[in-house]
């Protein structure tokens, strides 16, 4: 593999933006899909949708979110390349497209041209490392459908539930069955072993007046959470608000289109932009919901940058018995992504001793990380 060049690295950005969003698209398939793109050369719109398509998406599940994501990733100008619209190339195709050069590579190129489909996602690579805090409402909207991919599963765990499996305990009853079906003649010991599923995660989004900035891109992020991800691997996923009150917006986050949730969020939390009372929000989700079986074993995800007015102290205690209860805490805070930023806040110095993964939650590189995080990735 060449050196990596500026827009390499935008399509492994690519790449990134897919698993954010569900996809297996691990660093096996990413080379492939660099591979291919060699092979065709100047990098066109077209070819890198083909390309991605056929290396990155492992089965049909994915074909509509993989749609998604390279409209956001890549922008929706012009007419995403479809089966109707081009047809799958032949075999030899590929190698027939391979335009040559006389040009000798200059200093710092590796004889690779970005093209034009490296052009039109250098912005969306450039935006998902930039604060959501100072963007534009132009850059704000293709944020938006770059969240609007995202996808959100919990750690797994191993289930009571037992399923056929290739190695594990014999499972008698699919032994038996077999025997009988082949006329009392010995067969091939069935197996079973404990199912796995993702464990449940609850959002705790602040949408108090120091979040203000970030608070829309985080509740679409949570949307996106609930709704996202592949079929019979989607946690179940619940979220609150907090500040001065304690809502619950999972039956309003249940809208599909990201425009109407966020409309009906709005018009049911009723402390929107006011002060921050940690301690007590977290005390009244422990004491409603959490000790009633919502946050037992579960991934409990704060998003908040901790500035807290009222009693450290009660932040600390209420800290403590969370982390207690569930399977991991993780703090999100934007502001952990500012150049010489520290955790010296009274509320957040209280909180972090019980905080399992303390990550930035400013940008959309900072969310996908958090998704990892979420997940039990070992690179996360």
């Amino acid at each position: 593999m060449a050196a990596v060049d500026g827009g390499t690295a935008v399509l492994v950005g690519f790449g990134r933006a897919l698993r954010a969003a569900g996809l297996d698209a691990g660093p096996d398939r990413v080379q492939t899909f660099l591979r291919a793109l060699d092979v065709l050369g100047p990098r066109r719109r077209a070819d890198v949708y083909w390309a991605g398509r056929l290396t990155l998406c492992g089965g049909r599940d994915d074909l509509d979110r993989y749609d998604r994501v390279f409209a956001g990733y890549f922008g929706p100008r012009g007419r995403t390349p479809g089966p109707r619209a081009r047809p799958l190339p032949a075999a030899s195709s590929p190698r027939s497209a391979v335009r040559e050069t006389d040009r000798a590579p200059g200093p710092g190129e590796d004889g690779r041209r970005p093209g034009a489909a490296t052009a039109l996602a250098s912005p969306a690579e450039v935006l998902r490392h930039r604060d959501v805090a100072a963007l534009t409402a132009a850059e704000r909207e293709q944020v938006r459908r770059l969240l609007a991919a995202f996808a959100l599963r919990g750690e797994p765990r191993r289930s009571a539930r037992l399923r056929p499996a290739r190695r594990g305990a014999v499972d008698p009853r699919r032994t038996v069955r077999e025997w009988l079906r082949r006329g009392g003649e010995p067969a091939r010991l069935r197996r079973r072993a404990r199912a796995e599923r993702p464990r449940r995660v609850v959002l705790l989004v602040d949408v108090s007046g120091s979040m203000t900035p970030y608070a829309d891109a985080l509740l679409r992020f949570a949307h996106a959470a609930a709704h996202r991800g592949p079929a019979g691997s989607r946690a179940a996923t619940e979220v609150f608000t907090i500040g001065t009150r304690l809502t619950r917006v999972t039956a309003a986050l249940e809208h599909r289109d990201p425009e109407a949730a966020l409309a009906a969020v709005a018009a049911a939390v009723p402390d929107w932009r006011g002060g921050t009372r940690l301690g007590e929000m977290l005390r009244a989700f422990l004491d409603r919901w959490g000790q009633r079986g919502m946050a037992r074993g579960a991934v409990v995800v704060v998003l908040s940058d901790g500035w807290e007015r009222g009693d450290p102290s009660l932040l600390a205690a209420q800290m403590r018995r969370l982390h207690r209860l569930v399977h991991r805490v993780v703090w999100a805070n934007p502001r952990k992504g500012r150049p010489g930023y520290a955790p010296l806040a009274a509320g957040m110095a209280a909180a972090l001793p019980s905080v399992d993964a303390f990550v930035e939650g400013h940008s959309v590189a900072a969310l996908e990380h958090l998704a990892a995080v979420v997940r039990g990735a070992e690179d996360a």
